[in-house]
């Protein structure tokens, strides 16, 4: 037998993360384990004269700790904004087939069952995606034993296994006569109930990381992701053949979801400008381009669709502008926040300005009742810390009423 199955190829990433399981044992932290594929060794860097916080590239002015980065950037693969993506339109999916079967209008039921058909496709591939990302089934249904609603992550696993398996459901059952077919709607609301935070949750998830832009737009993102989740599913609902009556219902819903985009978008880069560093990823390099690239396409196919005429290519482009537009932006924030991570400044000018340290105001007291406290040293300008050099204290005091 060959030292690597075919498994253990088809499943091996460049990210370092796979261990092999047969040096692994269940004792002690991470003890005996090997990573498949190691990163290169770094070189070591020489023996410095001068304060840390002031050597490297970073100026006296913004100092780091040798100009290396704070945090190791996610090692999330191209999977996961592709999972943003499709999840958000199959909960946008699901909130407007439930919402036609509310309204009752017999001309609408065949929108409302491929409304309910895409939901579904969408959980399935949703999970796909993420189980490619972590690399093997287990790991997935792993996240199912526990559930934490203080996580984001738990709560999302929870969500996105719910919601397949309800609008998976409801697409079989809704349809048939009796109990069955009042279960089948039951489960389309639950699906509906489900879809709104399958729309937007990723965004929280990704808020409640240390990267620094991704805290940044932490009440802006997750607006911002439902919107466009609203508008990508009404594109894409809109690529499908349908009638005057169902295009009367789309175009409402996409123009709606796109408008809203457009406005959050704006909110997002406002939050992300607070800091300088920051924000930097969504104006430079290849995250900036694809920002611009998303900003762009979704402000052209809001246009398109708004100017005046019916013409059957005017809306499919303006569906594939508004699609491009939507999946540019995941794959746009998820690269801004690596460049983030990277970026030691983002996260010292951050820290400096209230970012993260801002987040635990209120939380004032230890487990044991006693108020948080922090020794910190005082640093000369300009010098090394002596023997005997005094601390400051740093100590979280409640808010003013």
């Amino acid at each position: 037998m060959s030292d690597d199955t075919l498994l253990d190829r088809l499943q091996r990433k460049a990210d370092g993360r796979n261990i092999d399981p047969r040096a692994g044992i269940l004792e002690g932290e991470g003890a005996q384990q090997r990573v498949k594929d190691p990163e290169p060794a770094r070189q070591g860097m020489g023996v410095l004269t001068t304060v840390p916080s002031r050597s490297g590239p970073d100026s006296a002015g913004a100092p780091s700790y040798y100009g290396l980065p704070v945090l190791k950037e996610p090692l999330w693969i191209w999977t996961v904004p592709a999972y943003f993506y499709v999840g958000g339109v199959a909960g946008a999916a699901s909130v407007l087939g439930v919402a036609l079967e509310h309204l009752g209008v017999r001309r609408l039921e065949r929108l409302a069952e491929r409304c309910h058909a895409v939901a579904t496709a969408g959980d399935m591939v949703s999970a796909g995606l993420l189980i490619h990302d972590l690399g093997r089934p287990s790991r997935f249904l792993n996240m199912l034993r526990v559930f934490r609603p203080t996580s984001p992550m738990s709560m999302g696993s929870w969500v996105l296994a719910g919601s397949g398996a309800v609008n998976t459901a409801a697409f079989v059952l809704r349809r048939m006569p009796g109990a069955l077919g009042v279960m089948g709607r039951a489960a389309g609301w639950m699906g509906a109930v489900l879809g709104l935070p399958l729309a937007g949750y990723t965004a929280v998830l990704v808020s409640n990381t240390a990267v620094p832009l991704w805290q940044q737009v932490g009440r802006t993102l997750p607006l911002f992701f439902m919107a466009s989740a609203t508008a990508s599913a009404g594109s894409l609902l809109s690529l499908f053949p349908h009638t005057d009556a169902e295009e009367r219902v789309l175009r409402r819903f996409r123009i709606a979801g796109k408008v809203a985009e457009a406005f959050t978008r704006e909110a997002v880069e406002l939050e992300a400008r607070q800091v300088a560093e920051v924000g930097k990823p969504l104006r430079t390099g290849a995250s900036g381009a694809l920002w611009a690239l998303s900003r762009t396409c979704s402000l052209a196919g809001l246009v398109m669709d708004v100017l005046p005429g019916r013409a059957r290519w005017k809306q499919v482009t303006a569906d594939a502008l508004t699609t491009v537009g939507a999946v540019t932006a995941r794959y746009a924030v998820i690269q801004a926040g690596k460049a983030s991570a990277r970026n030691p400044q983002a996260t010292f000018q951050g820290q400096r300005q209230g970012l993260g340290a801002a987040q635990v105001e209120g939380n004032t007291e230890a487990s044991d009742g006693k108020p948080l406290s922090f020794p910190l040293p005082v640093l000369g300008q300009g010098s090394a810390p002596r023997a005997g050099m005094p601390y400051a204290r740093f100590m979280a005091t409640r808010p003013e009423p």
